[in-house]
């Protein structure tokens, strides 16, 4: 049970020293997505994040409201994309950022995260496709 003592804290914190929940994130494993056809792999990429997002901002909202303390960013956080459209039969990837972003305006979020690649260990050539399709 809270005491009057914490109550009146936190109260103060929103209200003084402007207290914030900085990002709520939603992670999406993208890799049941992957297709040798890049245009279905992208049509299932988008259907799956907003398909599991499409409430996401809504109910960052109503925590909002539930609790008086403001959710800065309302975020997604994706499978990278070079483990996905590694198994497209196609050198562009920019349909698959395209795909990202279309997603994430129709979910209303902040930022989608996920055009990357792990690389840390060297790349393959998906990776090499994926940074190739940045500029």
């Amino acid at each position: 049970m809270l005491s009057s003592n914490e109550i009146l804290d936190t109260i103060s914190m929103i209200d003084q020293q402007h207290l914030d929940i900085r990002t709520i994130t939603m992670g999406i494993s993208l890799l049941d997505c992957a297709d040798p056809d890049a245009e279905a792999a992208c049509r299932k990429l988008y259907d799956k994040v907003c398909r599991k997002a499409e409430k996401l901002v809504e109910t960052g909202e109503a925590i909002e409201r539930e609790f008086g303390i403001p959710i800065v960013n309302k975020r997604i956080s994706v499978t990278p994309i070079s483990l996905v459209a590694g198994a497209s039969i196609t050198n562009d990837y920019v349909p698959f950022a395209a795909a990202l972003d279309r997603a994430a305006q129709t979910t209303g979020v902040n930022f989608i995260g996920g055009f990357s690649a792990l690389v840390q260990k060297g790349m393959t050539d998906g990776d090499k496709k994926l940074i190739a399709a940045i500029p």
